[in-house]
């Protein structure tokens, strides 16, 4: 078996953590291929590399010394270096960024060099080769991530040495400048290194020990996530759940790859195993697996007698596109249908929209009603049981919440109810205490 893993910035914040991950990776042989993030936060006064590397570039922009925070961000490697006892030449590769620094180095490149120094170090403590991502992971000129070069790349690098430590979030354009990934690109860098050698199993090592079945901010330890399918995923991003983006999962969900995310400081627990497919017949009971949701949504309520529906709707739904407000929600009636549209999207352009849709749908009336929250229950097994639907009405209603809209996605695997925002968190609470059990 091969495994690939990431591990992020709070798994490698300073020399402790970085004990913690020697100690995953070599409890299991088949962890051959090491991404790494950029060191992070030590504690709540603490601050990322990567936000110090940023700021040292503003500290430029604007014409100020950050000499002070290359100073800070250079002593941080160097107590890392020093704790666990390692050679690795800060002082001199300080000396060499700062000579680049006086030449006019891009920010791409300036801030790339948390990952590179952290990958430096945790490739010394764990005894493996380096390979520095600008060699392996491949943009074009127009900066989109050529994934079949990359593929190659990182394939060729283990290939030749049987096991590495990759630095994330960055690679290289043709023309051999440092070109950074999204914010948590880091978890793309990982994904596809597990998809360039066909991995087993994707691990994502971070400082929780899974997806919870709801924000803890909302309800009081919900329950973790044991598995789940991508599908389930995507719903629960889509949702507003905090989970891995879907670009970071995209290329081991086109391999096959199951994906598990676990807890560096909790290395024993089990984590949420996420693939394309469960076996039904195994696992837990629970047929709801998440629950989540957004606020800032407005409902437009179009109403006409005899409607010709599918013009009507048409022609609204191209009025909406023209002004960029997405259509999160359809509800269709006899002689109406209802939109869910991101308030903040439709912004001041409300009243156009509205008066744009009078003009071509010529309705009896619209009606528009802002504060609305989404909330969603996900799960692939709600429709292998009977009365989900109406079980879930049934506890919203006994608490005194009303429902302003319902919606059902065609894979069946979330029921989503638009609430007065007021009632945003006893939704959520009143679903997970109905179905988590």
């Amino acid at each position: 078996m091969l495994k690939a893993v990431k591990f992020g910035g709070s798994s490698v914040a300073g020399a402790g953590q970085f004990q913690k991950v020697r100690e995953i990776v070599q409890s299991d042989p088949d962890r051959r291929i090491i991404v790494v993030s950029a060191a992070g936060k030590r504690d709540g006064k603490d601050h990322k590399i990567t936000d110090l590397l940023y700021l040292c570039n503003a500290h430029r922009t604007y014409g100020v010394s950050c000499e002070e925070i290359l100073q800070e961000i250079e002593e941080r490697f160097r107590q890392i270096r020093d704790e666990l006892g390692l050679s690795f030449d800060i002082r001199g590769e300080f000396a060499l960024l700062r000579e680049k620094l006086n030449k006019g180095m891009n920010v791409d490149e300036l801030v790339s060099r948390g990952e590179y120094f952290t990958a430096r170090l945790m490739a010394e403590y764990l005894g493996l080769p380096f390979v520095d991502a600008a060699d392996c992971v491949s943009f074009g000129m127009d900066g989109q991530l050529d994934r079949e070069k990359t593929y190659q790349a990182i394939a060729a690098a283990y290939a030749e040495h049987g096991a590495m430590v990759l630095p994330g979030f960055y690679g290289r354009i043709p023309t051999g400048r440092i070109r950074l990934m999204p914010r948590g690109g880091g978890d793309i860098t990982g994904a596809l290194a597990a998809a360039a050698v066909g991995a087993d199993v994707y691990e994502n090592w971070t400082d929780v020990s899974g997806i919870l079945m709801a924000d803890p901010r909302i309800v009081k330890d919900p329950k973790p996530i044991r598995e789940m399918t991508y599908g389930e995923l995507r719903e629960l991003a889509f949702m507003g759940a905090s989970v891995l983006q879907e670009d970071s999962i995209l290329p081991v969900r086109e391999k096959g790859i199951p994906l598990n995310i676990r807890n560096t400081n909790e290395p024993e627990a089990p984590g949420t195993m996420i693939r394309e497919r469960i076996d039904e017949t195994q696992g837990e009971d629970r047929f709801i697996t998440g629950i989540a949701g957004r606020r800032g949504f407005t409902i437009l309520t179009v109403m006409k007698h005899n409607m010709e529906q599918s013009v009507s709707l048409s022609r609204a739904l191209t009025i909406l596109d023209q002004y960029h407000a997405k259509v999160e929600h359809i509800t269709l009636g006899l002689d109406s249908f209802a939109l869910v549209v991101s308030t903040a999207a439709l912004g001041d352009a409300v009243f156009e929209v509205i008066a744009d849709i009078k003009k071509n749908c010529r309705p009896d009336d619209v009606d528009i009603k802002d504060g609305i929250a989404l909330v969603a229950s996900v799960g692939r097994k709600m429709t292998f049981r009977p009365g989900v639907s109406g079980r879930l009405f049934k506890a919203i209603g006994e608490a005194g919440v009303n429902i302003r809209t319902i919606a059902q996605g065609a894979d069946e695997l979330a029921i989503v109810i638009g609430v007065e925002e007021e009632d945003y968190e006893t939704a959520i609470r009143i679903m997970y205490e109905g179905f988590a059990g």
